[in-house]
């Protein structure tokens, strides 16, 4: 498991990887979704623009997460990240819905006969280049979120693989309009609209967890039962109740009395108390917060 430092400097150096990235395609998209006359290029440009905006969020809360507990915050400032995880995914539900407005307000003047000025050339790179380097950004970032357990990094990763699928509808609706003629121009609005239902799809699934955590939602059943599973395993634990847990950012709180022996010693028991301890951190990481009461066992 990472320390604290290490996970930040991870989260660090692939969000500012990231943020260098979508600096450069969102500029280059709109530059040429405007030189090239596409609405869905400009679109995916904002849509990059966005991207930008959730490293910066990302980047501000990775330092302040990986700080220890102090007066104000006795468990930690884990929920710092899930804050941001879910503010990701409002960033990206609004951005959808905007260019869904957009596009449809596009396709309707299209269909009315307004036929949009066919795209340039210049949009069909730029979405070859925007595929290309965002799927090689999906696969960094997620690599690095799933080996520390970064809820807003995997998240961020995910918004990098919503770009670079807008990109292949993109591709595909201004190859269309380019290619098939003056009567499939509409193609390029339409695109537009598909590409923000992806993203706001996208958005929901990023922002469901965050939202059950910063509810205090349990931990998932697979998760506690391997809980359950090392509390019956530790020597001197004869039953235990009044389980509770749930997840602060990357760690995970637990609080269970346990029961044992009522002839034991209070050295022995508060043995046992620790031995507890340590094996579910040894499980889930020594930032893990736990409580254990300890009840004397009457048959």
């Amino acid at each position: 498991m990472k320390s604290p430092q290490q996970r930040t400097k991870i989260i660090r150096n692939v969000t500012l990887i990231g943020s260098l990235v979508n600096i450069l395609l969102s500029v280059g998209k709109i530059f040429s979704g405007i030189y090239g006359k596409s609405s869905a290029m400009i679109a995916d440009g904002i849509h990059s623009f966005s991207d930008l905006l959730t490293d910066i969020i990302v980047l501000s809360v990775s330092k302040i997460s990986s700080k220890e507990g102090d007066y104000n915050h006795h468990y930690g400032h884990g929920k710092f990240e899930t804050f941001a995880t879910m503010l990701i995914s409002f960033i990206l539900f609004i951005v959808g819905a905007g260019i869904f407005w957009s596009g449809f307000s596009n396709a309707y003047s299209a269909y009315q006969g307004n036929i949009p000025e066919q795209p340039d050339m210049i949009t069909i790179y730029a979405a070859i280049a925007s595929l290309v380097s965002k799927e090689i950004l999906f696969r960094l970032t997620l690599f690095y979120g799933e080996s520390i357990q970064s809820s807003s990094l995997i998240a961020n990763a995910w918004h990098h693989r919503s770009d670079a699928v807008s990109s292949i509808a993109t591709l595909v609706g201004i190859s269309g309009a380019i290619f098939l003629g003056e009567k499939w121009r509409i193609l390029d609005p339409i695109t537009s609209i598909f590409v923000s239902f992806f993203i706001m799809k996208v958005a929901w699934e990023i922002a469901h967890p965050s939202v059950s955590e910063l509810l205090e939602t349990a931990l998932p059943i697979e998760t506690q039962e391997q809980i359950f599973q090392i509390i019956t395993n530790t020597p001197g634990v004869i039953s235990y109740h009044k389980f509770k847990c749930r997840a602060i950012g990357d760690t995970i709180a637990i609080d269970v009395h346990i029961q044992v022996d009522k002839n034991l010693s209070i050295e022995k028991a508060h043995n046992i108390s620790t031995a507890l301890e340590k094996s579910i951190r040894d499980q889930f990481g020594e930032s893990s917060h736990i409580g254990i009461h300890i009840e004397p066992y009457y048959p």
